[in-house]
């Protein structure tokens, strides 16, 4: 049975609920193909507005106290945990994850973020002494958050939370794919009782609505999450007014095994790795999609990968791709002949945009499957002659976000994991830390986001000489 259609026709701006002046959107659940939201986008002129209440906010929240704002943050956590399971009904709506997934990725996740940030505002140092000079860190202004469909609620609140801690304003902009959690979060920002034009919410394109808020000269940094193609279109649009950047882009992630592993801890590898590179669909910019391995145990990485891969059924532990043109991108890669399939095809629902979830081995390392970001559930198993080649082979792309490194003598992990050039690596499947930063080398982005150090990008340095 189809659900009732959520509609939103008004946006956020100013505290106060009005009419956007842009035309109706539909949203589509991409689990049954059929619409299940719609979404009343803005015009042009609605961005002004919204950028100058943004604007008109900030000055009083940033001569806000630190403890004020951490209640605020603390209270919106509150909130927010009230309303868990309405925001993971609504991204299994939106998004198709499956429930479980949408609970505990797309909406504990975030919330653990939250308390990071909180505690590290409570001791973040807003001013330092150096000889003569006190170093103040004062907010940027006030700042954009395009954020897209993959992790529609998380991704929101790595770049929100961390601006409202620093003390900027934020005019919010999710993705046309996935506006209806933002609507709800927006609503919990008022339930939090936040101040009138703190938070702001509106809807849109990128290239229309995001493009405008890249250049608009009332917006003071630009903080947004998508493909390292769009991340380019965005800080050329924002360099017309120079304009700080926090871009967290694509990634083509490598888990890489190291010949000394078990075969009980290279077990453990292949299957977080496949785990990881299904998670979401495959729809993580992190996702391990390369898995290095020993050659001399590459028999045996591929019978433990089918294995492992045989367990993600689509349509029950493995979510739809967003679209009918997602799917077809990922279809691409499931059409090469330059590689060794170790799954098999598998029976997919009659409905949604769902792709077989597959393994492929003997990837050639400069491949297009190697290199470019699938964005689905496509795994490539790469062979490594040495160590120091598995770490060549990691380095061997334009991208540099995430990583994994499996070792057995970990005395020696912090070593190989400084060789890999990401912004993260997790040893031996370590548990995420929302107080730790996010970001990436080289076309992965710039800047960091969560706990203390997404708190510092949204912020400028002052030297004051006494």
């Amino acid at each position: 049975m189809t659900s009732e259609l959520i509609r939103e026709p008004l946006v956020y701006i100013g505290g106060d609920w009005v009419a956007g002046g842009g035309a109706e959107c539909e949203v589509e659940n991409p689990a049954t193909e059929e619409p299940t939201g719609v979404v009343t986008q803005v015009s042009r002129a609605d961005v002004d507005q919204v950028v100058r209440a943004a604007r008109e906010a900030f000055d009083g929240w940033a001569n806000t106290s630190v403890p004020y704002r951490v209640r605020a943050l603390r209270r919106l956590r509150e909130v927010m945990t009230e309303r868990a399971d309405t925001f993971a009904a609504l991204i299994t709506r939106e998004q198709g994850s499956p429930p479980p997934v949408a609970r505990k990725l797309h909406v504990d996740t975030p919330l653990k973020v939250i308390d990071g940030v909180a505690d590290a505002l409570e001791a973040f140092p807003f001013q330092r002494r150096r000889d003569n000079s006190v170093i103040l860190r004062e907010p940027v202004g006030v700042v954009a958050a395009i954020t897209p469909w993959n992790l529609p609620l998380h991704q929101i609140i790595v770049k929100v939370v961390p601006a409202l801690a620093a003390g900027c304003t934020v005019v919010l902009k999710p993705a046309a794919l996935t506006p209806l959690t933002a609507f709800e979060l927006a609503r919990a920002f008022e339930a939090a009782e936040f101040p009138a034009g703190v938070i702001n919410l509106v809807t849109g394109g990128g290239r229309d609505i995001g493009d405008q808020l890249s250049r608009h000269p009332g917006v003071d940094h630009v903080s947004f999450t998508g493909s390292t193609a769009v991340g380019r279109q965005v800080a050329a649009a924002a360099a017309d007014t120079i304009k700080g950047l926090t871009l967290e882009l694509g990634g083509k992630s490598a888990s890489v095994v190291l010949s000394d592993v078990s075969d009980e801890l290279l077990a453990r590898a292949v299957k977080v790795t496949v785990g990881n590179c299904f998670l979401n669909g495959g729809q993580t910019c992190t996702a391990l999609s390369r898995l290095i391995v020993p050659a001399a145990r590459l028999a045996q990485v591929e019978e433990l990968a089918a294995a492992a891969a045989a367990k993600y059924v689509p349509g029950e532990r493995l979510g739809p791709l967003i679209s009918a043109g997602q799917r077809k991108e990922v279809e691409r890669f499931l059409r090469t002949g330059s590689a060794k399939a170790v799954t098999g095809s598998v029976t997919l629902p009659e409905k949604g945009y769902y792709v077989t979830p597959t393994v492929y081995s003997e990837v050639d390392p400069d491949s297009r499957l190697a290199q470019e970001e699938v964005f689905g559930p496509v795994l490539s198993i790469l062979a490594a002659e040495s160590d120091e080649h598995a770490i060549d082979l990691a380095n061997n792309s334009i991208y540099g976000l995430g990583g994994a490194l499996w070792i057995e003598d970990t005395r020696n992990a912090l070593d190989w994991a400084g060789r890999i050039r990401t912004g993260q690596v997790d040893v031996n499947a370590a548990p995420f830390n929302p107080r730790a930063p996010f970001g990436g080398y080289k076309q992965s982005g710039i800047g960091r986001e969560i706990g203390d150090y997404g708190i510092d990008d949204m912020l400028e340095v002052k030297a004051v000489q006494l």
